[in-house]
């Protein structure tokens, strides 16, 4: 029995050492990435339309327009607002919303185009790219598919950097509108959740790793 407990807890001490280990490896691996991505969106993000270079396209990043529980997502409204307030000082010509439609009754891109069409934006002025299942889709397919070579991207500044880091990483020249935030509360599981997508961005970028959808070419003119 002796030797069996000996046995027992020598590897229950190898188990926790690995598993510490892993932790810290695993916050290390996420600190670096938040940070990386953080700095490099240094001066490429503007608060005031009065500040923000032209671009010809804003690109809209999805999102629902309700919560889980039915509420309103204040995300959505406030992208929505962000979008609305470029076009209308003419910073951009136009503006793509990439958002997901892969389930029936969920459908980002058009419910966001309704709400800018309901602020006076005009429906001639809206590309819709319904394949925009995440954000690496949502900038891969602006340069494959729309042919976009330098973008607006519209979402909020967290999101914003994420998307202009891949962005160029796929040659984009990209700089980024910053919608409103929500509260620190509500806003909480998104928070986490993205330090979780940005560490992803670099094993996605190590890997290759395309959108699922491509397609024909969209010309937005």
């Amino acid at each position: 029995m002796g030797i069996k407990l000996r046995f027992s807890k020598k590897f229950l001490k190898k188990g926790m050492f690995f598993i510490l280990f892993a932790l810290l490896l695993g916050i290390v691996v996420i600190h670096n990435a938040n940070s990386t991505i953080h700095k490099n969106a240094e001066g490429k993000l503007y608060t005031e339309v009065d500040s923000i270079p032209k671009n010809k396209v804003a690109l809209l990043l999805g999102t629902g327009k309700y919560l889980k529980d039915g509420q309103p997502n204040l995300y959505f409204r406030y992208r929505v607002e962000a979008a609305a307030a470029l076009f209308k000082a003419q910073k951009v010509d136009f503006i793509l919303i990439s958002g997901d439609n892969s389930r029936q009754g969920y459908d980002e891109p058009t419910d966001m185009k309704e709400a800018l069409v309901a602020m006076g934006i005009p429906e001639g002025k809206i590309y819709l790219d319904y394949a925009g299942f995440r954000t690496l889709d949502s900038v891969v397919r602006a340069k494959e598919i729309f042919d976009l070579t330098a973008l607006t991207v519209v979402s909020q500044a967290f999101h914003d950097e994420r998307a202009i880091y891949l962005a160029e990483k796929y040659g984009i020249k990209a700089i980024g509108f910053c919608a409103r935030d929500v509260d620190k509360y509500s806003g909480m599981k998104t928070r986490l959740r993205e330090y979780f997508a940005r560490a992803k961005v670099f094993w996605d970028l190590s890997l290759g790793v395309q959108p699922k959808f491509l397609g024909e070419k969209i010309d937005i003119h």
